[in-house]
């Protein structure tokens, strides 16, 4: 359980998140959606994760940078979001690159992608801020980071994980003393600092900072009148503070929401294929890694009015069902089989068809006798009759995205060609 505060600070801050990454690494799922838009879990979005954290935490001040192809997820975050009270003191901003600086000038940063609000953020007038990365997966009580940072009296406070060292490769990493002052940081490095006592561990950044808001405006406006600034909290402000302030690290395992049947911190960065498909699979298992059913920490999304889902016939090798399956809500399995799979809204699976280990994005259609193995369908693909997938490699390579770990991703136009 949450320990409760009298006087919470999360009601004096704003949480500012950053969702205007592509995910390059997600290929085709991100051709037409940034990454933060991405369906994850059955009826979600990955960036509902950040947003779920912020109002379960009581943060009530909310603003969204956006950037790359944004359509779909403002338009989610104009249906699933739009619950905010001004007269409660409430404020939810889409914040679009809009040339607010100049006319020639999108955000060119994570930190540009925040001074560029400045005036925005200023009429709300919160104490502190706590910035967010809009693209990955697990549940955090803010209020407790936030604690942390007015008692170390921190400059900054760092969200960090722990992780192997030689694994800490791809995140920024800390170097920290006895008291988790953080003494360097540096971007990505091919050898990572370890962790004083247990060195074959390191400090990775999860992408969260708090600041005292004035003291954040101070550095954005100084990294602005930067010429050799690339406009980056990683890159920039956070080096400058750890050279000349002070910056603390804040250790997820402080502030973990975990159910009772969660054994383990529970992030993950499901910016590959591999790991977008593995995270997503975490979810049927018996007890999942993350418990997507904890009314206490809800996951909030955009509420579709639909049907319940329906499995129908009953005939030997012609019966609807789900094995160790999340199944959403206007899916129909019609005498069809899915197993260790999820089936996301408005899912049509035909008869004699069949999926193992898939991830089926909302509204496909798989056609009667299909068998699909280890995919990843695109919302709104139709598998025609008897298309086999996961069975034989170099066939799937040959037609559809193919991943490192064996994972097909199947998107309409890589059907289309088929044909």
């Amino acid at each position: 359980m949450r320990e409760s505060y009298s006087q919470p600070l999360a009601r004096e801050a704003m949480a500012y998140v950053l969702a205007g990454g592509r995910g390059s690494r997600l290929k085709e799922l991100t051709d037409n959606r940034a990454k933060p838009a991405v369906y994850f879990g059955g009826k979600s979005r990955i960036i509902d994760f950040a947003l779920s954290n912020a109002i379960n935490s009581g943060i009530r001040r909310i603003g969204v940078a956006t950037q790359y192809k944004a359509h779909s997820l403002i338009r989610h975050m104009q249906r699933a979001w739009n619950f905010m009270r001004p007269e409660r003191n409430e404020s939810f901003d889409i914040l679009p690159a809009s040339q607010r600086v100049s006319e020639d000038h999108w955000y060119e940063g994570t930190a540009d992608a925040v001074f560029q609000n400045i005036d925005i953020i200023a009429s709300y007038a919160p104490k502190y801020m706590v910035i967010l990365a809009g693209d990955h997966i697990y549940k955090m009580d803010y209020e407790l980071m936030l604690r942390q940072h007015v008692a170390s009296g921190a400059d900054v406070t760092i969200g960090c994980l722990v992780v192997p060292r030689m694994e800490a490769t791809g995140f920024g990493v800390m170097a920290v003393d006895t008291a988790d002052t953080i003494t360097a940081f540096v971007e990505k490095p091919a050898d990572p600092p370890g962790i004083p006592g247990n060195e074959d561990m390191a400090l990775a950044s999860m992408g969260i900072y708090v600041f005292d808001t004035k003291f954040l405006f101070q550095m954005l406006q100084e990294d602005a009148e930067d010429p050799n600034s690339s406009r980056d909290f990683g890159n920039d402000i956070i080096p400058k503070i750890v050279r000349n302030g002070k910056a603390v690290a804040h250790r997820f395992t402080a502030s973990c929401i975990r159910a009772a049947e969660e054994i383990e911190e529970y992030w993950r960065d499901v910016g590959t294929l591999d790991a977008y498909f593995d995270a997503n699979l975490d979810l049927t298992d018996v007890v999942p890694k993350l418990n997507m059913y904890d009314r206490e920490w809800p996951i909030w999304t955009d509420q579709i009015i639909a049907a319940p889902a329906k499995f129908v016939h009953d005939q030997e090798g012609r019966r609807g069902m789900a094995i160790s399956s999340l199944i959403s809500q206007d899916c129909i399995v019609s005498g069809a089989i899915a197993r260790r799979s999820l089936l996301f809204t408005g899912v049509k699976m035909g008869s004699f068809s069949s999926c193992e280990e898939a991830v089926i994005l909302p509204y496909c259609n798989i056609g009667r006798g299909a068998r699909l193995t280890r995919v990843i369908l695109d919302s709104g693909v139709r598998i025609p009759e008897g298309l086999v997938v996961g069975e034989d490699p170099e066939l799937d390579a040959a037609r559809f995205r193919r991943s490192e770990g064996g994972i097909c991703l199947i998107t309409q136009p890589m059907l289309d060609k088929l044909k």
